[in-house]
């Protein structure tokens, strides 16, 4: 009788990754050069040349480009920084963050500052877009208000 666990495991690398890696550095490094080669007579002088030709730029990780700017993108904002201090989102380490109901009602009204700054001004989406979301907040509010209070 063979004895099977003494045997190593078969270890199967997929090289497909690797390969496209590779393949996705050399296309960035053409694209690098042929942009510098176009669009740059002169090697750029500063910080900011400094930056774009270090090595470490391959280890850096590359966030992705921000949204664009629009009007539901505030209120969310807003909205997201009001659930933090309505403690309805967990912190770092997965713990629900703390109720300060002094800055979620801080939030809260600068929302409704918004509303009534841009009344008349909105489209019909996001005019329903920020009642909304100002009804759900002022409900988790008077919940979260509710709650300490007992």
């Amino acid at each position: 009788m063979t004895d099977d666990s003494a045997e190593e495991p078969k270890i199967i690398i997929d090289e497909d990754w690797k390969t496209q890696v590779l393949r996705e550095k050399e296309e960035l490094k053409r694209k690098k050069e042929s942009a510098a080669a176009a669009g740059e007579t002169a090697a750029p002088t500063g910080p900011a040349a400094d930056e774009s030709s270090s090595p470490d730029d391959a280890s850096e990780p590359q966030l992705p480009p921000p949204p664009p700017a629009s009007f539901p993108l505030i209120v969310t904002g807003l909205a997201t920084q009001a659930m933090a201090a309505l403690g309805q989102i967990p912190g770092d380490d997965g713990q629900m963050l703390p109720a300060n109901l002094d800055y979620a009602r801080h939030f809260i009204d600068s929302i409704g500052v918004l509303e009534e700054k841009t009344k008349g001004n909105l489209t019909a989406e996001e005019s329903s877009y920020l009642q909304e979301t100002l009804h759900q907040l002022r409900m988790l509010f008077v919940s979260a208000n509710q709650d300490a209070s007992k």
